[in-house]
């Protein structure tokens, strides 16, 4: 086993599944001053022979969509920040505020759409597909906007929001129903004054699959679980063969997705940071 697998595996996710901060922006005039480490030629170069991209998200690429974060300053859902629900103990706690707070994260990103950078990222695979050349794209992003926009080969490390898992039997099914179950209808306001709905366990969404019946969960990584092995076992086989790696709108501070890019790095494979200001990593980026 790689030391890279074993981290990975051992590592526990710090993002809240799929919350991490944004890349902050900045005024226009100074998106378009390139960084002195920028040089847009050697990258063009690097690209055009590069047959199997491996191409790193976060955040930052939905931020656009006006995909709420809950992180950093402001970052509330009424009284509580996302580290304070996402959590095994917080549903086991209280499962109806825990299912209210995903509840309206369902709806708000049912209004949300791809923007230019899930297109051009989809798009990038389509074309270069064409060309006997191959893209994937590991994001830890769980609001599946990259699907929307047309991505094909997608790992989503940090799970779907879109889709449940049972407590009870374990069976994972994709959900879109709005809402989830009728006693959420109207619930999850996030309004710091709005009181907790405390919908009985046997009204919050259910199993079913026959005779189950069992409380269904978010299928997210929470804070204090470990992603899946089997999730990260595709992603060391695609960062293990990748001859280019992106890196697009993420911070990279939050483990264990940060250490993937620098780890590719580490053994001599091109890597390309596109963020609106410099991350801790960007220093170890070509």
């Amino acid at each position: 086993m790689s030391l890279f697998r074993f981290a990975a595996i051992r590592s526990v996710s710090q993002a809240c599944c799929g919350l991490q901060p944004a890349a902050l922006r900045k005024p226009k005039c100074l998106l378009e001053m390139a960084r002195p480490s920028s040089n847009m030629a050697d990258f063009r170069e690097v690209f055009a022979k590069a047959k199997h991209i491996a191409i790193i998200t976060g955040a930052g690429v939905s931020a656009e969509s006006g995909v709420p974060t809950f992180r950093g300053a402001g970052g509330f859902w009424r009284k509580w920040q996302a580290q304070e629900l996402a959590t095994p103990g917080a549903f086991a706690r209280n499962p109806s505020r825990v299912w209210e707070f995903y509840h309206y994260r369902r709806e708000v990103m049912l209004s949300k759409r791809p923007n230019p950078a899930h297109i051009a990222i989809a798009e990038c695979e389509r074309r270069l597909s064409k060309q006997g050349r191959s893209v994937v794209v590991i994001t830890q992003n769980i609001d599946e906007l990259h699907r929307k926009a047309g991505t094909k080969h997608l790992l989503e490390i940090h799970g779907d929001l879109f889709k449940t898992r049972c407590t009870n039997c374990g069976n994972v099914a994709a959900n879109y129903k709005s809402p989830i179950c009728p006693a959420l209808a109207g619930k999850g306001a996030p309004d710091p004054e709005t009181e907790d709905a405390l919908i009985p366990v046997e009204d919050l969404p259910q199993c079913e699959e026959h005779g189950c019946n069992g409380l269904l969960r978010p299928h997210v990584v929470w804070f204090g679980e470990a992603l899946d092995p089997d999730v990260m076992t595709e992603v060391e086989k695609e960062l293990d063969i990748c001859d280019l790696c992106l890196v697009v709108g993420t911070s990279s501070v939050v483990y264990p997705a940060a250490m993937f890019a620098p780890q590719v790095s580490a053994r001599g494979v091109p890597v390309a940071e596109f963020n609106t200001e410099a991350t801790p990593a960007t220093d170890r980026f070509r």
